[in-house]
């Protein structure tokens, strides 16, 4: 028979490759941001809220605060660094408003976790509060990241088209989700259901919309290609797609333990 602690340690590994994919599906947006030398219209808001997520929860896995939690602190620390690298090209590439927008966001989630640290680890003098206190913190910032897509899920309602919503991207959320959740299972731990749970509703939210609107979306891209214009999304169906600016326009999204 299995154990809960090796099932959830194959869990939490399925769950770090699934979180690393989420975090790599931007590449090919900031691929097209180094060619170009210019971050154009995209927007750093889904990076930038990645990178407070990651840190909260590299916090909440420390061993002094929540210990045996190794699978969570070393997917949302591998998310850190893809989040700095992908902040960094904002920075490089934007302009000088832009630049200072991307450093002073940055820099005040540095200084709220440095101080969410201090006080957590001085204040809190046992891993059961210490994980209460980040826990709660990380549910917050969590939720709040998950809940992003709703605006996606308004244009796509509004509009009855999918194109701003690309498949794959929704159901890595969704694989995401199940994932995580069923790693707060094993040995429940809220903190980390709550939020996932919660994510897992959306993701699937976001794919019964697609199966609704499909339809819809391809008499609409055909329309539009007869006469003569060119798509702006990315619609994914068996294999076949068109261009994408759903980062472009901030709708983006990203994962990692959440």
């Amino acid at each position: 028979m299995v154990s809960a602690n090796l099932a959830r340690t194959v869990v939490g590994i399925i769950g770090n490759v699934i979180s690393l994919l989420l975090f790599l599906s931007p590449v090919p947006t900031f691929v097209q941001i180094w060619r170009k030398k210019s971050v154009e219209q995209f927007s750093p808001a889904p990076y930038l809220a990645t990178l407070i997520n990651c840190m909260v929860w590299v916090l909440y896995g420390l061993p002094v605060v929540h210990p045996n939690s190794t699978l969570v602190w070393t997917i949302n620390g591998t998310g850190i660094a893809i989040e700095m690298v992908y902040l960094l090209l904002f920075l490089l590439y934007s302009d000088k408003k832009g630049r200072f927008k991307v450093l002073l966001i940055v820099l005040v989630e540095v200084i709220f976790i440095a101080l969410a640290a201090t006080l957590v680890l001085t204040l809190a003098h046992t891993p059961r509060k210490r994980t209460a206190i980040v826990g709660i913190v990380a549910v917050v910032f969590n939720t709040m990241m998950y809940a992003s897509p709703l605006s996606v899920m308004k244009t796509v309602i509004t509009t009855k088209s999918v194109e701003y919503m690309p498949f794959y991207v929704s159901l890595a959320s969704f694989a995401n989700g199940v994932a995580w959740s069923a790693y707060a299972l094993i040995k429940f731990d809220p903190f980390i259901l709550v939020p996932n749970g919660t994510g897992t509703l959306f993701a699937v939210a976001q794919l019964i919309l697609y199966a609704v609107y499909y339809r819809s979306t391809q008499r609409q891209i055909a329309a539009r290609q007869a006469k003569g214009d060119v798509g702006l999304s990315e619609v994914v169906v068996n294999g076949s797609s068109t261009k994408t600016n759903s980062s472009r326009n901030g709708l983006g999204l990203e994962g990692g333990l959440k």
